[in-house]
């Protein structure tokens, strides 16, 4: 059936909504999940994220990339304006770089329990050198896991020209 219905949109309470709070702490309970209408098939969804903040836990300055979260669905599917919302509150978190992506990670696996995903953040410079952690996962004991496994063996072969983002 094309389209949904209103039940089964009734958990979904951020998109529409003209109130949002914006929460500038770290916040994983803003995420919200909708049912996956074609688990019958692979399918990527991707998000890229051109605006994510976070803080150096050191120096308390502000890290800037574009997130890129990539996920074939099983049964759920994150909602946009959720984890926009939820990628918003890593605005005053302080955490290194890698540590933000393999939580962001880590979420979203326990939001969905995604048949793949991964994250790949792409930080600016700040003092000269640039930071992009990748992380990913596939479901395991399935062709998931072995995915999971050769795209981290294969992760970026071929990396783009730098042109300090």
């Amino acid at each position: 059936m094309a389209g949904r219905q209103q039940d089964e949109m009734k958990d979904l309470t951020l998109l529409g909504n003209q109130g949002t709070t914006y929460t500038f702490s770290y916040d994983p309970s803003v995420l919200e999940s909708f049912d996956n209408k074609h688990p019958y098939r692979d399918y990527f969804v991707k998000f890229n994220c051109p605006e994510f903040t976070s803080l150096c836990p050191i120096t308390g300055q502000p890290d800037f990339a574009t997130i890129y979260i990539s996920y074939i669905p099983d049964v759920k599917m994150v909602e946009s304006k959720s984890l926009k919302l939820y990628l918003f509150s890593f605005r005053n978190h302080g955490d290194f770089h890698e540590d933000c992506m393999n939580i962001i990670l880590n979420d979203l696996v326990k939001l969905m329990e995604p048949r793949y995903i991964e994250v790949w953040g792409k930080f600016t410079p700040r003092g000269g050198i640039s930071i992009d952690p990748y992380t990913n996962y596939g479901k395991p004991g399935t062709k998931y896991e072995q995915m999971a496994e050769h795209r981290m063996m294969n992760h970026d072969m071929y990396p783009e020209t730098v042109d300090n983002r």
